[in-house]
C-alpha cells in the first residue's frame, strides 16, 4: 500500500463490533448498565471513605485514588463504545484519537504504579507496624500518588507522540477505541521498531511495578510466616487479599495484551481482553474492596443507617 501523508489525514474510522452488528442493541444495554453501575460503585466507595474519619488512613487514601482512576479510565473509553454501538462505524479525528490514546495510557500506567504504591503501603504496615505512621506519613502518600501521575504522563506523551509521527497506510481501526495494537496494524513498512517501543513501554509500565509488587509480597509473606499467632497471620493475610485480587485481574489482562509480539495479534481476542480491563476490572475493584473489607462494610452500614434514619 502507498503510505498516506499524515498531514492529510484528518480522521480515523473505529470499526468497533461491526462483525456482530446484530448484537449491538444487546451490547449497548449491557455496557451502558455496567458503565453506570461501575461509576456509582466507585463514587460510593470514594464518598464512604472520605466521609468516615476512621478510614482516613494511607490504605484508604490510595483506595480513593484507585476509584478516581477507574472512573476516569472507564470514561475515556466507554462513551465512544456506546456511540459505536448506536450508529455502527464512527469517525474519530486524528487529534481526538491521539488524545484518547494519551489518556488511556495515562490512566492505565498511573493505575499500574498506584497498585505498586498500595503494595508498598501493605508491606510497611505488616513488616514495620511500629514505624508505619512515621514512614507512611501524609507527605509520603501524596508523593507516591504524584509519582504515579508523573509516570502516566511520561508514558502517555512519549508513546502518543511517537505513534502519531509515523506514516499510516490505513484509516480503519479494527477496535472500539484508539488502542495501540490496532494502530500498529495501520503503520506502513517495517513496524518492528514500533513493536519494540510497545514492549519497552510495557516492561516499564507493567513489569516494573509488578516486580515491586512481587518484592513487597515476598517481604510480607516472609514476615507473616514468622508470626507466632495464627490469628495474627489470618488478619495480616486478610488485609492483603483484596489488593492481590485486584493486582491479578489488572496485570493478568494487561500483560496478555501487551507483552506479546504483534504476530500473535487477533482483533476479536484483543477486543475481549480490552473489554475485561476497561470495563470489568473497574467494576470489580470496588466490589472486591467492599465485600472483602470489614471496615468498608462497617462504614457502608453506618452510612446506610444514617440515611434510613432520615426517611
Amino acid at each position: 500500500m502507498v503510505p498516506l501523508n499524515l498531514s492529510e489525514v484528518s480522521e480515523f474510522r473505529l470499526l468497533g463490533f461491526s462483525e456482530v452488528s446484530h448484537l449491538h442493541p444487546l451490547l449497548f444495554v449491557v455496557l451502558f448498565s455496567l458503565y453506570i453501575v461501575t461509576l456509582m460503585a466507585n463514587m460510593v466507595i470514594a464518598f464512604i471513605i472520605n466521609g468516615d474519619n476512621t478510614l482516613h488512613t494511607p490504605m484508604y487514601f490510595f483506595l480513593i485514588q484507585l476509584s478516581c482512576l477507574d472512573i476516569c479510565y472507564l470514561s475515556v473509553i466507554v462513551p465512544k463504545v456506546l456511540e459505536n454501538l448506536m450508529v455502527g462505524t464512527i469517525g474519530i479525528s486524528k487529534t481526538g484519537c491521539a488524545i484518547q490514546m494519551f489518556f488511556f495510557l495515562f490512566f492505565g500506567v498511573a493505575e499500574c504504579f498506584l497498585l505498586a504504591a498500595m503494595s508498598f503501603d501493605r508491606c510497611v504496615a505488616i513488616c514495620y507496624p511500629l514505624h508505619y505512621t512515621i514512614i507512611m506519613n501524609n507527605a509520603v502518600c501524596k508523593s507516591l500518588v504524584a509519582g504515579t501521575y508523573v509516570c502516566g504522563t511520561a508514558v502517555g506523551l512519549v508513546h502518543t507522540i511517537i505513534t502519531f509521527s509515523l506514516p499510516f497506510c490505513g484509516l480503519a481501526i479494527n477496535h472500539f477505541f484508539c488502542e495501540i495494537q490496532p494502530l500498529l496494524e495501520l503503520l506502513c513498512g517495517n513496524t518492528s521498531p514500533s513493536e519494540i517501543q510497545v514492549i519497552v513501554v510495557a516492561v516499564f509500565a507493567i513489569v516494573g511495578p509488578f516486580s515491586l509488587i512481587m518484592y513487597s509480597y515476598i517481604r510480607i509473606i516472609s514476615t507473616i510466616f514468622k508470626m507466632s499467632s495464627a490469628e495474627s497471620r489470618q488478619k495480616a493475610f486478610s488485609t492483603c487479599s483484596s489488593h492481590l485480587l485486584v493486582v491479578t485481574l489488572f496485570y493478568g489482562t494487561a500483560s496478555s495484551m501487551y507483552l506479546r509480539p504483534k504476530s500473535s495479534y487477533s482483533a476479536s481476542v484483543d477486543k475481549l481482553l480490552s473489554l475485561s480491563y476497561t470495563v470489568v476490572t473497574p467494576l470489580l475493584n470496588p466490589i472486591i474492596y467492599s465485600l472483602r473489607n470489614e471496615e468498608v462494610k462497617g462504614a457502608l452500614r453506618k452510612r446506610w443507617r444514617k440515611i434510613t434514619s432520615f426517611v
